[in-house]
């Protein structure tokens, strides 16, 4: 395990550890969306596998929107060397979102019908407990973008547990950086999936991030 590797797990490990997010025995859904972030997750909790005194178990779900262009199968060669098995759900997401809806926001509809259908799939799984890939920069511009938006004070939380669908979801890359992830990602050539949404980039989340960083900068 290389240092890079190593620096990068044990950040993830001490925000398990300070939030609980694991107990032993879990089997734990890894969604991937193909990703830095995602990946880096998984690459991550496939490596504190090895390890981790409270053994648990992976799997890997990706949610397949339709959109053209998005090859997901160095994905499943990833998930194959790390010994996680891996599933695709596919779904026709983008023909309701932008063909059938034509969403002024489409961004909210996607996201919602998104996670339904991961939490659906590892239902099926028997898996109750989730991992996402929110890192410490998208804490800080979900809080902008609910200040701005939606003129509250809120943010996603490290453990959440949705009744309706009795799913747990936990986010072990909230100490990490966005900056912590490229460099992890460069470092190992993860295999990451370029998005075809039309969306990419055109987001309120891509605005507040242009925002903060341009507050960074002054």
């Amino acid at each position: 395990m290389g240092f890079i590797m190593k620096k990068f797990t044990g950040l993830v490990r001490r925000c398990i550890e300070d939030y609980k997010m694991i107990k032993a025995g879990d089997r734990i859904a890894v969604g991937i969306s193909g990703g830095k972030d995602s990946l880096s997750l998984l690459c991550a909790l496939a490596n504190l596998r090895e390890y981790y005194p409270s053994h648990f178990s992976l799997m890997a779900i990706t949610v397949d929107m339709g959109f053209e262009g998005m090859n997901f199968a160095e994905v499943r060669e990833l998930c194959r060397r790390l010994e996680v098995p891996y599933t695709i759900a596919k779904t026709n997401i983008k023909s309701v979102v932008f063909d059938s809806r034509d969403e002024s926001n489409p961004c909210s509809l996607c996201s919602k019908m998104r996670r339904g259908v991961l939490n659906e799939k590892i239902k099926e799984e028997g898996i109750t407990k989730v991992a996402l890939g929110h890192h410490r920069d998208d804490a800080i511009e979900t809080f902008f973008m609910s200040l701005i938006y939606e003129s509250r004070i809120h943010c996603f939380q490290p453990v959440t547990y949705l009744d309706r669908s009795r799913v747990t979801q936990i986010r072990p890359l909230l100490y990490a950086n966005e900056s912590d992830i490229s460099n992890l990602v460069r470092k190992y050539r993860l295999p990451v999936v370029t998005s075809t949404c039309p969306m990419n980039g055109e987001s309120k989340r891509q605005s507040v991030k242009e925002l903060l960083y341009d507050l960074r900068e002054r």
